[in-house]
């Protein structure tokens, strides 16, 4: 499988529950990826998303066999919504039309001073 990462070249100073979140996130749903998807590809893209308050937008998207409507969450599903919310951010995971899953997650990042 190959797994491709992009990311700007620069990205403000984030707060370690913001890091940490991240990581763990992109974490889980790689090892999702790699377990059950049966993908080719993975793409990891990171971006910030200043229409949304200033927040860290993470998208994980692969082109395995998807998510049935009837799956239930697991654990690690769970853990990547609840890390989410816990910062006052979403975590979403969803089929994609052809074929594969999309994770977003939306961080909310402290306001600049």
């Amino acid at each position: 499988m190959v797994f491709s990462i992009e990311a700007p070249e620069h990205l403000p100073t984030l707060s370690a529950a913001v890091e940490v979140a991240c990581y763990r996130i992109a974490q889980e749903a790689m090892t999702n990826v790699a377990c059950h998807a049966r993908a080719h590809t993975c793409r990891v893209h990171l971006s910030l998303d200043e229409a949304k308050d200033q927040a860290l937008k993470l998208e994980i998207v692969d082109d395995g066999v998807g998510i049935s409507g009837d799956h239930r969450a697991g654990v690690g599903m769970s853990s990547m919504r609840e890390r989410a919310a816990e910062l006052g951010g979403t975590c979403v995971v969803e089929p994609l039309p052809a074929s594969g899953t999309r994770v977003l997650a939306r961080l909310p990042l402290p306001a600049q001073k």
